[in-house]
């Protein structure tokens, strides 16, 4: 071969180009210079052909739009034509060179008709790419929708079978007090009465002294029995609001444990619902319960404020301290107590959190939004502090 392909072809795409942008006037100086190339290498009237199609399909259509497609290929045909009849001027080609022109222009426009289409299938295998994409990705998401669902899904039964576990242990719990205490002390006040009847008329001395023991046994029942009340569910809380109920519940769990116990708590707390209440008290009980139970803390603060359109609850201790970012993964039993407060604290629309650090004991935060008529009236109420207790 007497040419080197790939340097004609940027010679003729030049070439081709400058031609195009001249319009449709064709440019004698380049044709002879085209042809004279093709001349003196030699080249087949057919690779040049193909040279010619090549770079109007790969270079020169990809760039022109849709509307000037035909027009560029009929231009750029009757210089390629040109070209050749230069290359056979004076011979039989001249015949051969025109059927040449006509079957490039028809096969020229052709091209452009597959060219067309093909964008159009290429925009089409695109968006059917995407669709692909998007339908792989929504899969992904809903596996890991179900993975999920599937977690929490066995989370709750787990959940679910623990509580069903701690009533079961409180109601055995509670079985026992009152058959171990309140009966026995009722047991133990009958047999006094029989006592009573038989001495009535022998001792008058030793009467007086068995009724005063018989009073006392029925005072300590009645007292074990209005803890139990209390424990289940104090009537403070409904009858006098959430500040007495939580005072007369850490007065009594100081005396019962020793541990020394402060409330701080904003007045304006009496102004939220009566759920949200129950729930701020029932959280404080149960970590109070912790505390007696886990912490072997000396002192416990409990402080309620509020802070925009929020109320915060915090209770600290000093006592030891627990991986709390494992606390709501593990299946301890022990951990309930605090599943259940964040479960009741979520249940208002609030947020639950725990710090826990070597050294600087736990504390539990709770975070629970008020409604508009709440904060208004908080508002006109102005003290934002909370009064110590």
């Amino acid at each position: 071969m007497k040419y080197s392909l790939p340097d004609f072809r940027r010679t003729y795409e030049a070439a081709l180009c400058t031609q195009l942008d001249q319009g449709i006037r064709l440019d004698p100086m380049l044709i002879e210079k085209i042809s004279g190339k093709v001349r003196t290498s030699g080249m087949p009237v057919l690779d040049f052909a193909k040279v010619h199609e090549r770079i109007v399909v790969e270079r020169l259509l990809l760039r022109c739009p849709t509307a000037k497609r035909s027009s560029l290929v009929r231009n750029a045909g009757n210089f390629f034509a040109a070209v050749v009849l230069a290359v056979g001027a004076g011979s039989e080609g001249d015949r051969d060179a025109a059927l040449l022109k006509k079957s490039i222009e028809s096969l020229s426009t052709r091209t452009v008709e597959l060219a067309s289409a093909n964008q159009m299938l290429s925009a089409e295998v695109i968006e059917r790419k995407k669709a692909e994409i998007g339908l792989k990705k929504s899969e992904q998401q809903l596996t890991a929708a179900l993975e999920k669902s599937e977690r929490l899904t066995a989370q709750l039964r787990s959940f679910s079978r623990q509580i069903l576990s701690f009533q079961e242990e409180e109601r055995k719990k509670i079985s026992r007090e009152l058959h171990d205490v309140v009966a026995q002390a009722l047991l133990g006040t009958n047999i006094r009465l029989a006592t009573l009847k038989k001495e009535s008329g022998l001792n008058a001395q030793g009467l007086a002294r068995n009724i005063s023991q018989t009073q006392k046994m029925i005072t300590k029942s009645a007292d074990i029995v209005y803890q139990f009340a209390r424990e289940l569910r104090p009537p403070a809380l409904d009858d006098l609001g959430l500040i007495p109920a939580l005072q007369g519940y850490m007065k009594n769990f100081t005396s019962r444990t020793g541990v020394l116990t402060h409330l701080a708590i904003f007045p304006g707390v009496e102004r939220i619902s009566a759920t949200k209440r129950t729930v701020l008290y029932r959280v404080a009980q149960e970590a109070l319960t912790n505390v007696s139970r886990h912490a072997d803390a000396s002192r416990v603060t409990v402080t309620i404020q509020r802070d925009a359109k929020l109320l915060l609850m915090e209770i600290c201790d000093d006592g030891k301290a627990f991986k709390a970012d494992q606390v709501f993964i593990s299946s301890n039993p022990k951990r309930l107590g605090l599943l259940g407060m964040r479960e009741r604290i979520e249940m208002v629309g609030g947020r639950f959190e725990i710090e826990s650090a070597p050294g600087k004991g736990t504390k539990i935060m709770v975070r629970i939004p008020v409604s508009k008529a709440t904060e208004k009236r908080w508002q006109a109420e102005s003290p934002t502090t909370p009064s110590a207790k």
